[in-house]
This record gives C-alpha cells, structure tokens and sequence, in this order.
C-alpha cells in the first residue's frame, strides 16, 4: 500500500492536483482513498459531482453508532472519498479534528477493511501544527508531496512544510519526495521554485501547467481526467500519477 501525503498553501490547487491523481489511478485499475485534511472538507468534490460529502467530525458529533459507510464515500471510479472536517467555527483546534478524524478510521479498521492500494491525503499546510503534522507520522504517509507555485506565500509554506519534514527526521516518519510545481505563470516561476527546492534539499519531480480545462471541469464537479479523458491536461495528470507509483507499477508488471 502506497501512502502519500500532499501539503501546500490554501488556495495552491492541491485539492485539483489531488483528485486527478486520484482519478488517473482508478482508471489504471488502482484501488484508491483520498482523505481529505482540511476544515473547508472539498477535497473530494470533484470527485463526487461537486457534492461534499459528509465528514468524519460531523458524523461523530451527530451519531452515536458510526458504521464505515457513514465516513467513507464512493466517488468517481470507485474512488474511496473521506473528510475528516473541522470542528465548529470559532470553537476548537482543526488539527485536533484530524487527529479524532484519523483515530476513528483506525478504530473501524477502515484501511484494513476497503483495502486501499493508494492512500492520498490532501493537507492543508498554511500550518503545520501536531494535528496537521499527523499525516505525517510513521504509519500513515510514506512520502510527502509539496505543491507551490512561484508566488512568495506558496514558497514560504513549502520551507515550512519542509522544516517540519526536518524536525521529525530519525523518528521514522514520512520523507519529503518532492515539489509539484502547479504554474500560476508568474515571471521566472520555474526558476523560483528550483531555487526554494535547492534550499531545503529537494526537487521539481512534476509541473501542471495552467488550463482552462480544469476549471471548466470543476463548474462541473468533476476532474479534468473524468471531464475531458483524451485532454493534454489529462495527459499530465496521468503521467504525475504514474511518477508517484513508479515502483508500485513495476512491482505489478514483474
């Protein structure tokens, strides 16, 4: 089972970057789980029509009975769809949430019970706090994936994100593997980010261009591989995923 955590500033497009991959796996024949790591719980809309499907937190302060199928949603290709959610605004601490989030799917024996092949969670990493930090941690992701653009608050979180990598090296957690560059087409983007990436011990290992295409999916509730399967777009969302599963897709072919 591949495990990857992907962390980057609100608003950079991890959600977009995410749920393509997410989808592009599922039609080569993977068994997916995104979770979703963020209080704004739309990680997974586009991958369930533009719904947002209900969250682990809101679930456990609604029921008492909690069974899987209340946390965990199919989406598009069978994608396995989970929020863990927020607590309520202005009360409580969002990464505490991941944390009761993460507990009850271990309680319910969620991984062992679907049997995912792929675990993509989608981080908000604007703060890396314990709650945040959690995927993280030995036992949930393996690698941690950053999206950034060129901009100063994208490359800042990614430092960010990346010193927290640093804190918890020797402890078994997950390792950095690399920078997502999803292009807002500013001046030198490219350059820009080579440079952060140099400074904290990494690489570009992928690049998303702009495109009209992905927000034209989106006003759907739809990804651009499920909208539009025969696009460039598509194209590029196929071959990242297939970068993050190198060694998962040679294992299957041998």
């Amino acid at each position: 089972m591949k495990k990857i955590a992907v962390y980057g500033k609100g608003g950079i497009g991890k959600s977009t970057t995410v749920s393509n991959i997410s989808a592009a796996l599922s039609m080569e024949g993977y068994r997916v789980m995104q979770i979703g790591c963020d209080p704004k719980a739309d990680s997974t809309r586009n991958l369930t029509g533009g719904r947002c499907v209900k969250t682990v937190l809101d679930t456990l302060r609604e029921k008492k009975d909690i069974r899987l199928e209340d946390l965990v949603h199919r989406g598009y290709n069978g994608v396995l769809c989970v929020e863990a959610g927020g607590p309520t605004p202005g009360i409580g601490c969002a990464g505490r949430g991941i944390i009761a989030a993460f507990e009850k799917l271990e309680e319910l024996r969620a991984f062992e019970t679907y049997k995912p092949e792929v675990i993509l969670y989608d981080v908000l990493g604007d703060v890396v706090c314990g709650g945040f930090a959690m995927p993280m941690r030995e036992g949930y992701a393996d690698e941690v994936v950053i999206v950034s653009s060129g901009e100063m608050m994208a490359l800042y979180a990614a430092h960010n994100i990346a010193q927290a990598i640093k804190n918890f090296a020797g402890r078994s957690y997950a390792a950095l593997r690399g920078i997502i560059l999803n292009r807002r087409n500013i001046d030198n983007e490219r350059a820009l980010v080579e440079q952060a990436a140099r400074e904290i011990g990494t690489g570009i290992i992928g690049e998303v261009p702009r495109s009209p295409l992905v927000q034209e999916a989106e006003a759907g509730g739809k990804t651009v591989v499920e909208q539009f399967p025969e696009s460039e777009m598509s194209g590029i969302y196929r071959s990242l995923a297939g970068l993050l599963l190198e060694e998962e897709a040679e294992e299957r072919a041998s």
